[in-house]
């Protein structure tokens, strides 16, 4: 794995040391020498990971922070503070401007690599879910929400990992006036509890008694359900091995006892917002899938779809030497439907009529709006006898029962026109199914409407 990485310090004895650490491990380096320089190289090369110093002139590294999480073409990046100073005061600042991590000069070589590893391959994770959600909505997503809108204000749900009652409850104490916090005990019930539960960070203690707490993060990151949740390791200055070997498997963050509660609750906020952010963009695409495949009035499944998957259950089916039917039911009459009472009243009826066709088939059918006031129902495992059961069952639920128009106000009939097509050997295809079944619709049509006819008659 490599990443491009902005070295920001003003003292160029600073840069050239981390610049040849990080080149050593196959980084791609860049640097400023002040918060402007750092600004600009930031918005024109879009690093994937911003170390940067606190101590400069002119505008010092909070700033540039606070400026770099504001503008939202930046404000995924992550950015570590490399400082000398070592209050707990002035670590919350950073994590108050919006930093993502701290490390301490003289910066240790394998804390160094390990926090850039670990912190890039979260942006890379970022910017694929980025990408997905930008592509799908035609690469509009710069500045497209902000992200405190995006994140919120809620309280965050916090799972404590920890055997020591009074630590956990000093934690529970700590969080709990800005959390949800649940507390577990046991390190194998609280494997479960993750994944039954609907939780944005685990806190863990490495010093865990009878467990080993890395094996617990590491199952953490193994299961699907629990592999985007945020770790947060709790450990003892003297336990820095075990730290970095955690860091190494996937743990996001760790605070080191004595744990100041200011700075544990600006480490969890920036973990939650971190996956409120992520979540956002899962839930971005897969709505955009979704919507990618499905019609927005009614529902269905679109021709898109439709088309892709008849072709795949049409294969299916002469493989395994099954039958298959396809029907293509029209609305008959829709535009006078549209022309007297109105478009909004012809929505009503679309809407209804998808409604009759997903209660009135199987699970395994596919429902489609094929376009207009045409539709397409798949039929797995039907032969044509069944397929006309079923047509013929649908016809007589639409036409029994008025369709409630206007919001309840009016009711009008409606009737529907059915052609069957069904597979017909080996060479048969799709194409031509469909091509049977609209012919048959169009005798349908033709012989009066509101009939179903397949294409053996």
């Amino acid at each position: 794995m490599t990443a491009r990485v902005l070295v920001v310090d003003d003292i160029l004895a600073n840069v050239k040391l981390l610049e040849a650490r990080l080149t050593a491990e196959y980084f791609d380096v860049v640097s400023a020498m002040n918060g402007l320089e750092a600004l600009t190289v930031c918005a024109e090369v879009m690093p994937d990971i911003v170390l940067l110093d606190v101590m400069m002139p002119g505008m010092d590294g909070f700033e540039v922070c606070r400026r770099i999480k504001a503008n939202p073409a930046t404000a995924h990046i992550p950015v570590v503070m490399v400082t000398a100073l070592d209050q707990i005061s002035d670590r919350v600042k950073g994590l108050e401007a919006g930093a993502d991590d701290f490390l301490t000069k003289p910066v240790s070589d394998v804390a160094l690599v390990t926090r850039v590893r670990s912190l890039s391959r979260l942006k890379m994770l970022t910017d694929e879910l980025r990408m997905r959600a930008a592509a799908s909505r035609d690469r509009s997503i710069e500045g497209d929400f902000d992200i405190d809108q995006v994140v919120g204000s809620a309280k965050g749900r916090i799972l404590v990992v920890e055997d020591r009652r009074s630590t956990a409850e000093r934690l529970q104490a700590m969080l709990g006036s800005a959390h949800a916090v649940t507390l577990q005990a046991n390190p194998q019930e609280a494997l479960l509890t993750a994944a039954d539960g609907a939780f944005e960070l685990v806190v863990v203690s490495l010093a865990l008694a009878n467990f080993d707490a890395l094996r617990l993060c590491s199952q953490l990151r193994s299961l699907d359900r629990t592999r985007m949740l945020p770790i947060l390791l709790i450990v003892d200055p003297e336990d820095q091995p075990r730290l970095l070997r955690g860091l190494e498997i996937g743990v996001n963050d760790y605070l080191t006892r004595p744990i100041d509660r200011q700075e544990l609750l600006a480490r969890v906020r920036t973990q939650i917002r971190r996956k409120r952010y992520n979540d956002h963009l899962r839930d971005n695409v897969q709505q955009t899938i979704e919507m990618a495949v499905t019609d927005g009035l009614t529902g269905l499944h679109n021709r898109r779809y439709m088309s892709t998957h008849l072709a795949t259950l049409t294969e299916q089916a002469k493989e395994r030497g099954k039958p298959l039917s396809v029907l293509i039911l029209d609305i008959d009459f829709f535009k006078a439907i549209n022309d007297t009472h109105g478009h909004d009243a012809g929505d009503e009826v679309l809407r209804e009529f998808a409604d009759r066709m997903r209660s009135n088939v199987r699970g395994i059918d596919l429902c489609c709006r094929y376009g207009g006031e045409e539709f397409v129902i798949v039929m797995p495992d039907t032969d044509l006898n069944l397929a006309q059961v079923v047509a013929e069952r649908l016809r007589q639920r639409v036409a029994g029962d008025p369709f409630v128009i206007a919001g309840g106000v009016k009711q009008i009939d409606v009737t529907i026109s059915i052609g069957l097509g069904t597979l017909d050997g080996l060479q048969d295809t799709d194409e031509q199914i469909m091509k049977r079944a609209d012919l048959a619709l169009y005798r349908a049509k033709r012989n009066g409407r509101n009939c179903v006819v397949s294409d053996a008659a």
